[in-house]
C-alpha cells in the first residue's frame, strides 16, 4: 500500500513541520476538529502571548481564544494544566530529552500529560524526534479498518496493532501516515467514501463486502449482494492481518 500511495501523493521526506511544543499545543486542539480551525486555534490562542501568559491567563480567556477547536471548554484547562506540568519539569518548555529517552518512556511522560493521548504523543515523537512510533488518527484508523489491515479496534489498540506490522522505520512510518492522511481526506472519507476513485479499492474489504457501495464509517446497512469468496479458511476477511507495506 505504501508503494501505490506513494504513486498518488508522492514522496514526503521526514522533515520536522513546526517545533515540538507548537506540535504538542496543535494536536490537543485537532482532536475532533479540522486543520483549519486547528490552526486558526492555536494562531489565537499565541496571541494571549507566550507559555506563561498563557497559564496565567483567565481559563474563559483560553476557552475563547480557542473557539475555533471542538470543545474548547474543556481543551482550554487542560491546555494550562499541560504547560504548568512541562514548565515545572526538568528543562521548562524545552522537550528535546524526548529524543534519548527510551520510546515507551517518552510515550508515558508525554500521555501523562492532561489532554494527551497515544496519537498526540507519538506525533510529537515521529514528526519532531524521529522515534519509530505510528500515529493513528482517524483517517489512519479509517482505511485500516476498511481495507483489513487490522480488525475492528479501538484506535487506542490500533497504534501498537499498526506498529507491529510496520518496520520500525521513521522515515517509512513517516510517509505512510502523511500519504494516508491526504487519502482520508481526499477519497476514503468518512460520509460517502469515493470509492470510484480509489487506487486500492481491489485490495479493499470494505469495497469488496458492500459491492462497491461502501457505507459512511458509523453506519452499519445490509450487504448488498453476496461476498465474493473469501479466504481460503473461510475467515472473514477482517480477521486476517494485511501489511500496509
Amino acid at each position: 500500500m505504501k508503494d501505490r500511495l506513494r504513486e498518488e501523493y508522492g514522496e514526503r521526506p521526514l522533515d520536522s513541520r513546526r517545533d515540538p511544543m507548537h506540535e504538542l499545543i496543535s494536536t490537543i486542539l485537532s482532536q475532533r476538529t479540522t486543520h483549519a480551525d486547528e490552526e486558526a486555534a492555536y494562531q489565537e490562542l499565541r496571541e494571549l502571548g507566550d507559555w506563561a501568559d498563557i497559564i496565567a491567563a483567565p481559563t474563559e480567556a483560553v476557552a475563547h481564544a480557542i473557539r475555533r477547536s471542538n470543545y474548547p471548554e474543556s481543551k482550554a484547562p487542560r491546555i494550562q494544566e499541560t504547560l504548568r506540568r512541562i514548565r515545572d519539569a526538568p528543562g521548562g518548555y524545552d522537550l528535546d530529552f524526548l529524543r534519548d529517552l527510551p520510546v515507551k518512556d517518552a510515550l508515558k511522560w508525554l500521555t501523562d500529560l492532561p489532554g494527551v493521548g497515544v496519537k498526540t504523543a507519538s506525533l510529537v515523537l515521529l514528526f519532531n524526534y524521529h522515534r519509530p512510533v505510528f500515529p493513528v488518527d482517524t483517517h489512519v484508523f479509517r482505511i485500516n479498518i476498511r481495507v483489513g489491515t487490522i480488525p475492528q479496534m479501538s484506535e487506542q489498540v490500533a497504534h501498537r496493532a499498526l506498529l507491529a506490522l510496520l518496520p520500525p522505520d521513521p522515515p517509512f512510518l513517516y510517509e505512510l501516515h502523511v500519504n494516508l492522511l491526504s487519502h482520508g481526506r481526499q477519497v476514503c472519507t468518512w460520509t460517502a467514501p469515493k470509492c470510484g476513485e480509489c487506487f486500492i479499492r481491489e485490495r479493499c474489504d470494505a469495497y469488496r463486502i458492500y459491492d462497491g457501495h461502501v457505507p459512511s464509517f458509523s453506519e452499519k446497512p445490509a450487504r448488498k449482494g453476496k461476498p465474493k469468496p473469501g479466504p481460503a479458511d473461510g475467515a472473514h476477511p477482517r480477521s486476517r492481518s494485511r501489511s500496509t507495506s
